[in-house]
């Protein structure tokens, strides 16, 4: 659910948690800023999240396959206690067909030092263990993670892809959008004109202009051409409260490549 915070003189929205409305809800990341309708299942790993709540399920995030029976998301994403299911091979939330599995979630881990009430302070990542294996196929396909430790350069070509809200307090995308969100480097992005020191040296930025993520697409991946091959280098944590797309606060994920020990740890 997206969540304002006080960050110096700025304010962050975490992009996660929505209200139920009539077939999903509306407080995450819910729909990516600008960009495109994606091509069905050309993102194979990226999984919608959704909680349950009376009778239905409602999407609240984003959300990767790193393994068969193994999510990647945001910890602002999963730091209640619900009812999950993670749905694979997703592209239309109004419609099935016939491509998406089903998983429930046997178990969520959620960084030790992740601090609820500050976004800003980082370790906004969580893994979730399926009750069962995921079936891959051209459908469902397992996220690749970069290298422990790797830091790509400024303008490297990053898609964010999502449900989220198509511009800031609009309607959530019941398509799969991906919008082209090129990286900012870390100098650029804790500039004081930018971020300024609320980016710590476990984010990454991407954009800053006219697209963006928004509510809806937490949790959701940053993937990231490197070398002729999509890599999930970042997942969708914060956005500016001047709006999803303000000028000169782009985006800001966690840098997956930051975690690589402890995601191994939790697998293991």
């Amino acid at each position: 659910m997206l969540r304002f915070l006080v960050l110096t003189s700025l304010a962050a929205l975490v992009l996660a948690d929505l209200v139920p409305q009539p077939r999903y809800i509306e407080d995450s990341l819910e729909r990516v800023v600008g960009g495109e309708v994606a091509t069905p299942n050309s993102w194979p790993w990226q999984i919608s999240l959704q909680y349950k709540s009376g009778s239905g399920y409602y999407h609240t995030c984003g959300g990767t396959l790193i393994a068969k029976n193994w999510v990647m998301t945001a910890a602002h994403c999963v730091d209640r206690s619900r009812e999950w299911r993670v749905v694979i091979g997703e592209h239309d939330l109004n419609s099935n067909n016939g491509r998406e599995q089903i998983k429930t979630v046997s178990n969520v881990y959620i960084h030790s030092l992740w601090d609820s009430s500050n976004v800003a302070n980082g370790y906004d990542i969580a893994l979730m263990r399926l009750t069962s294996e995921a079936t891959l196929n051209s459908f469902a396909q397992l996220g690749s993670l970069p290298p422990n430790g790797q830091i790509l350069p400024n303008n490297n070509l990053c898609y964010i892809t999502g449900w989220g809200l198509t511009s800031t307090g609009g309607s959530i995308s019941a398509q799969l959008k991906q919008a082209y969100l090129p990286m900012v480097d870390h100098k650029t992005c804790t500039s004081p004109t930018w971020w300024g020191s609320t980016v710590s040296n476990t984010m990454v930025c991407g954009g800053g202009g006219a697209e963006s993520g928004c509510n809806g697409d937490s949790g959701g991946p940053l993937n990231c051409l490197v070398d002729g091959k999509y890599y999930v280098h970042g997942i969708a944590s914060f956005v500016s409260g001047y709006g999803c797309n303000a000028p000169r606060k782009p985006t800001v994920f966690t840098r997956v490549s930051a975690y690589i020990n402890w995601i191994n740890q939790v697998m293991a």
